[in-house]
């Protein structure tokens, strides 16, 4: 069946009066409709969003275990801190700090260190206390960060992160 709309019949005409071809030919190439519209159909966005889903999941556990990388370096860090200020401690005093007296001393201002050894109390990356224990296992004190869960033990970012970690291999005072 041929479409004969008035503007098809008119382009028809212009075209047929240079002879070229056919009005009806001419009518007839006008009025073709092409078999599907070009677009995207709803499976083909469907495989697109389950791709980008897959995509956005991969990248999001990556970040997160950067994350728990992250907050373990950070964790090391501020005991080597705590370290160094028993240590410094240790020659200013000549004893390390009781279980009681714990961590919190080395923030206090003293004839020797007016600012105090450390300038705060450091919380753990996941905002709990670092535990202090004198003596500890193997050394004279033990500064533990029991990780995600505030529990002993554990995997990934749960891992226990202790000052026998960081001082293995060097002898204390």
């Amino acid at each position: 069946m041929l479409y004969q709309t008035p503007r098809a019949l008119m382009i028809a005409e212009s075209i047929s009066l240079t002879g070229k071809c056919s009005l009806q030919t001419v009518v007839s190439l006008i009025n073709q409709r092409p078999n599907r519209l070009r677009g995207f159909t709803l499976v083909e966005l469907m495989v697109v969003l389950v791709i980008l889903s897959l995509l956005s999941g991969v990248v999001t556990f990556s970040i997160q275990t950067y994350l728990i990388k992250s907050k373990q370096n950070i964790a090391k860090l501020e005991i080597g801190k705590m370290i160094q200020a028993l240590d410094s401690f240790y020659v200013s005093i000549g004893r390390y700090p009781s279980n009681e007296e714990g961590i919190s001393i080395l923030a206090a201002k003293t004839d020797d260190a007016p600012q105090g050894l450390l300038t705060f109390v450091p919380s753990d990356p996941w905002g709990h206390q670092y535990e202090y224990r004198s003596p500890g296992a193997e050394d004279p004190y033990e500064i533990i960060c029991f990780g995600a869960d505030k529990r002993e033990g554990g995997t990934g970012g749960d891992k226990d992160i202790t000052s026998m970690d960081l001082t293995r291999g060097k002898k204390s005072p």
